[in-house]
């Protein structure tokens, strides 16, 4: 099966938005500030942004804590030509252990990560449907060890159960991962060697 090229889809609706002078609104999840960092700056000439951190998979809550206050200190230094405001949720780390469950012998990449992305993009297509936003959409792509095939399909899947517009992406194309190096070094942003859970931590620890 051919691979969709995702970043042309998402050319051709900004292009499309552009001729018809329209700004519309997203709903961005973000799962850090290193990886919503080139994501905010690029998209942020388009749309009117507002990022969502839902990330029940981090543990433990020290880290939790210390993500989120760098996604809030970026959004506030970050030089943006459209406003992005922030959007908090609870920490509900029980929901992650749930949908985890069965799954935790996953290697990184695996079932475990793509059941991780639908609940954290479940939350976002509720929110943006609840919000009332255009779109809804997810920094995750951005990093290499993400699948953005699966990410596009859960998206594209979940758009259509939530009447809401999925905004088609795959971040890491045309150096979006290096451009989200430069300005995590930048803005001396906490970067960090795992991506989050608590089996993600442990096969981190192991390699």
């Amino acid at each position: 099966m051919n691979k969709i090229n995702y970043q042309k889809k998402l050319d051709t609706i900004i292009e499309c938005n552009k001729r018809e002078d329209i700004l519309p609104s997203l709903l961005l999840h973000s799962c850090c500030a290193p990886c919503s960092s080139y994501t905010i700056e690029y998209l942020s000439n388009y749309f009117k942004i507002a990022v969502l951190y839902y990330n029940p998979n981090i543990s433990p809550r020290e880290e939790y804590e210390k993500r989120k206050a760098e996604q809030i200190r970026l959004i506030r230094s970050l030089p943006v030509q459209n406003k992005v405001n922030f959007v908090d949720c609870d920490y509900d780390y029980n929901a992650f252990f749930e949908i985890a469950k069965g799954y935790e012998q996953c290697r990184e990449g695996g079932e475990r990560c793509f059941r991780c992305y639908e609940l954290r993009l479940r939350k976002a297509a509720e929110e943006a449907k609840k919000g009332g936003y255009d779109y809804f959409c997810t920094t995750l792509s951005i990093s290499p060890l993400k699948n953005a095939q699966k990410i596009n399909e859960i998206g594209e899947r979940l758009s259509e159960a939530y009447s809401v517009l999925w905004l088609p992406s795959d971040f890491k194309k045309r150096e979006g991962y290096k451009r989200s190096i430069e300005l995590s070094k930048e803005y001396n942003l906490y970067r960090q060697n795992f991506c989050g859970c608590v089996y993600s931590r442990r096969e981190a620890e192991h390699e």
